[in-house]
């Protein structure tokens, strides 16, 4: 299931009194002054999203697991892997770095063509993956004990024919997005969007997406650490849309620069991680003083390379979504959390913004405007007619009511012409507000309606 229904909380922010500003956040019920809720668990899943995030494959049996020793025991050469022994990476690897690692896997095959084909890897699996499986509660675990317990045919299905795919931890102190090679076979401790569009790793690895999973993830483990899942984080997320190609290509230019950058620095310095970048680069962006094991760390890993790359990225997503650059955390929350509503929304009618429409819904047609009933002719109001209220929660009501009386969808400005002397730029912030608490609802065209 791709969608499902929100839940309600009482995390709010408070929208300010100046003109085209939100800001700081608090908790609590949503008052009549405007406080917004931006809460992310109230979020649904998109159907622009699905069939292309998955959890790796669960193996169910450690004897599955191949170290270099058991390869030369098998008399396999890690130089030319048989069909049914795959490349193997764990959250640690991504974060951390480890040895190399290698798995059996013989997904697709019955009993009698594992045996058949691979005899040798099969009485391996026989001898130190079976008995754990024959105690295991499960029936499937035990009746089909050769092969992974959750080997994820979805996911094997969306990276076919892709020559890469992004990957990330669950669970890590920093959330980073990298390219893998497909060949690779991920752990049930990483995630896998099966695209390997820079466009997305840009997107995933900009400040908005950084904000919403901190807000929509958990935390785990020992150092409290937030964790990141296809279902609660991925699913809900909005991507920017209607985005002109030359800076959708813009986006990719810089993602693929930051992803060969941090590539080419671990494959140089071997005891230098991604944590330990990301540690850097974190004491750099709070312009903290490094120690000398930091400042070395910075110089050898080009911390401040990855910062620029990091910083244009953000820029440019912010740009892909049409806000300012420098909207505060709660800011952006907001919006993300209005926006996936109106996502939802569009869904509902039947537009749906795929990610990767060849894949997802080959055969898929837009429906035309009309169908969606986004709206007809501008709206005809009067013009000053209202002066404009001089509290917040007045701002609020009158701005509702003509929402609510309108025949057809109202734009920014056309509410605007209902107030003596007010522009676009008045309305928008508490036209965004009223959409973040569900009283409103933003279109694609960029019109309101109640």
């Amino acid at each position: 299931m791709c969608r499902d229904s929100p839940k309600t909380t009482g995390t709010r922010i408070i929208v300010g009194e100046e003109e085209g500003q939100i800001t700081a956040s608090e908790t609590g019920a949503i008052n009549a002054d405007l406080s917004v809720g931006a809460d992310t668990s109230a979020s649904i899943r998109l159907k622009a999203n699905c069939s292309i995030s998955f959890q790796g494959p669960i193996l169910v049996g450690e004897g599955f697991r191949l170290s270099e020793d058991d390869l030369d025991r098998l008399g396999v050469s890690k130089h030319s892997l048989p069909p049914a022994i795959k490349k193997y990476k764990i959250a640690r690897d991504l974060m951390q770095g480890g040895d190399p690692k290698w798995v059996i896997d013989f997904f697709g095959l019955n009993e009698e063509e594992a045996k058949s084909a691979y005899p040798k890897l099969f009485q391996h699996v026989l001898l130190h993956v079976r008995p754990e499986r024959e105690a295991n509660r499960d029936r499937g675990f035990r009746e089909r004990w050769w092969v992974f317990g959750r080997p994820r045919p979805a996911m094997r299905d969306a990276l076919t024919d892709l020559p890469r795919y992004i990957e990330t931890a669950e669970t890590a102190r920093h959330k980073v997005f990298s390219f893998e090679n497909a060949a690779v076979l991920p752990d049930h401790k990483l995630y896998v969007i099966a695209s390997a569009d820079p466009w997305l790793l840009g997107i995933l690895s900009s400040r908005p997406h950084l904000i919403w999973a901190l807000a929509a993830g958990g935390r785990l483990g020992v150092g409290n650490d937030p964790t990141w899942t296809n279902t609660t984080t991925f699913l809900p997320f909005p991507f920017p849309a209607d985005v002109s190609n030359s800076l959708r290509d813009r986006i990719r230019a810089e993602a693929e620069a930051l992803d060969a950058l941090r590539k080419r620095v671990l494959a140089e310095h071997a005891d230098l991680t991604l944590t330990k970048l990301y540690n850097v680069l974190e004491a750099v962006r709070q312009d903290r003083a490094l120690t000398p094991q930091e400042r070395d760390i910075h110089d050898r890993g080009l911390v401040t390379l990855i910062r620029r790359h990091h910083d244009v990225i953000d820029g440019l997503v912010a740009e892909a979504y049409g806000w300012p650059a420098d909207l505060a955390d709660e800011q952006i929350l907001t919006r993300l959390v209005a926006l996936n509503k109106e996502r939802a929304a569009e869904e509902a009618k039947g537009l749906v913004r795929w990610l990767r429409p060849d894949y997802q819904a080959p055969d898929y047609a837009a429906p035309v405007a009309g169908t969606l009933d986004l709206g007809g002719a501008v709206a005809v109001l009067p013009d000053n007619i209202i002066p404009w209220p001089g509290t917040l929660p007045e701002q609020v009501s009158a701005v509702q009511s003509i929402l609510a009386t309108a025949t057809t969808p109202l734009a920014p400005h056309d509410v605007a012409r209902a107030f003596k002397g007010k522009r676009a730029a008045t309305v928008r912030p508490v036209l965004d507000a009223l959409t973040g608490i569900g009283m409103a609802r933003r279109l694609s065209d960029g019109r309101y309606a109640a």
